[in-house]
């Protein structure tokens, strides 16, 4: 069970596993938003001396993660033992520190874990005239069903880098009831068609001569070809906030061993509100604190 409340609690004696400030609040609802894909999605929250990672499931075959490392905050104090993890509700986390930001601005939060009830405090800092105080009810994590050890599957990986909008565009477009999309990758010439089975047929396919501004970056040696359920693949892409997707410049694609398909964006968010956003193939914009966000889909099962 979660809950939120705008009075704050007393954090007890004994010292936080975890204290942060953190000053891109916007650029952490928005890369906390990409793996939001269920309005009451249960999250997994684990911290470490590198940072925070969330993680979030479906089936047994989808999988995100967000990964906040410390570069992303003012201030990072942990002082734990081992990795701590937690249980609490994604979209009440998103919420909460949607409290903290208006439009151009957002006020920095502190983060400490665990309060005197083992919850998530947030509190605003740095403003004189008001402080917002919130907290989150955590549990006892759910067991992750897989944590999927990523191998290329072969020598050289099967990967391509495309602008983040137009696969979101094309995924979009693939959508029949409850069909599955077929991902085929060919070396020569170098292309990757996405394939939409249903009333009909529709394929969409990515030529990496044809055009190497939609198709920034393509690598593979061997043909490659798996199916994949049509709501978990749309699932990457759907709940990218449009800021994202007009600004940044790419999203990775890459097929792993046994057909493992992960998909990778990544976020820059500025302090105070200020974002820029990342470039697969050319760097980052200043300044460069990125949100690292990366989704795994199983392939389907050949009957």
């Amino acid at each position: 069970m979660s809950s939120s409340t705008t009075s704050g609690q007393g954090q007890g004696d004994d010292a936080p596993d975890l204290v942060c400030v953190a000053d891109c609040v916007h650029g952490m609802v928005d890369a906390l938003s990409c793996v939001r894909w269920n309005k009451h999605q249960g999250a997994v929250v684990e911290l470490s001396e590198h940072g925070i990672v969330v993680t979030v499931e479906e089936s047994g075959c989808l999988q995100a993660k967000v990964y906040l490392k410390t570069e992303l905050f003012a201030e990072y104090d942990y002082g734990a033992e081992g990795r701590p993890r937690f249980g609490l509700s994604l979209g009440l986390l998103v919420d909460c520190l949607n409290m903290f930001t208006v439009p151009g601005f957002a006020s920095p939060v502190e983060i400490r874990y665990p309060g005197p009830d083992m919850q998530l405090l947030l509190r605003s800092v740095g403003s004189p005239d008001a402080c917002i105080h919130a907290e989150i009810r955590t549990r006892i994590p759910d067991t992750v069903a897989w944590d999927y050890h990523f191998e290329h599957a072969g020598n050289t990986p099967v990967t391509f880098t495309v602008k983040s909008a137009i696969l979101k565009e094309s995924i979009d477009d693939l959508e029949w009831p409850g069909s599955s999309i077929q991902i085929h990758f060919h070396p020569d010439p170098p292309s990757v068609i996405f394939k939409g089975e249903g009333h009909g047929d529709l394929e969409i396919e990515f030529s990496y001569y044809a055009n190497t501004d939609l198709l920034i970056a393509f690598q593979c040696d061997q043909e490659l070809s798996y199916r994949y359920k049509y709501k978990f693949l749309r699932a990457t892409t759907s709940n990218v906030p449009s800021s994202v997707l007009k600004e940044n410049r790419g999203s990775k694609v890459t097929i792993g061993r046994g057909g493992m398909l992960k998909i990778q964006h990544l976020v820059s968010v500025a302090r105070l509100g200020t974002q820029s956003y990342h470039n697969f193939a050319g760097g980052a914009q200043q300044p460069s604190r990125i949100a690292f966000i990366e989704f795994f889909v199983k392939p389907e099962e050949d009957d």
